[in-house]
């Protein structure tokens, strides 16, 4: 399994940008279908994105479609979320999550066997 450590979450108002990080180790990373969940308190952790190994197809869950975009570094290991016009309703903690050579049908049913421990990304009204 390829192990995950993501960087970037903070305190931001809303209307702002944030770009989370997601490096990972210990096995080729190309080979990893790579995406990005999220739970907010009290509620059931969700997909928020996601990007195949050659990074030709992304998904995007409905409600960050236009302001969130996923991309991938593979010569650095490192998977990216760019988070732009962020609103309150994003608050949660964000987790990166893989699974090797992985194709997406129903990204909602997507089930990663690789997590990272989370970051908190926390937006301002």
């Amino acid at each position: 399994q390829v192990q995950l450590e993501e960087s970037g979450g903070g305190l931001v108002q809303a209307g702002g940008s944030l770009r989370l990080s997601c490096a990972a180790s210990g096995r080729t990373f190309s080979g990893y279908t790579m995406g990005w969940f999220r739970q907010a308190p009290g509620k059931d952790r969700e997909f928020v994105a996601a990007i195949t190994w050659s990074g030709s197809t992304t998904h995007y869950a409905d409600s960050v479609k236009g302001r969130f975009t996923i991309s991938r570094d593979n010569a650095k290991n490192t998977v990216y979320l760019h988070m732009n016009n962020l609103k309150p309703e994003d608050t949660a903690g964000y987790y990166c999550a893989a699974k090797y050579l992985s194709i997406i049908r129903r990204p909602d049913l997507w089930m990663p066997d690789s997590w990272g421990p989370g970051t908190q990304v926390t937006v301002s009204s």
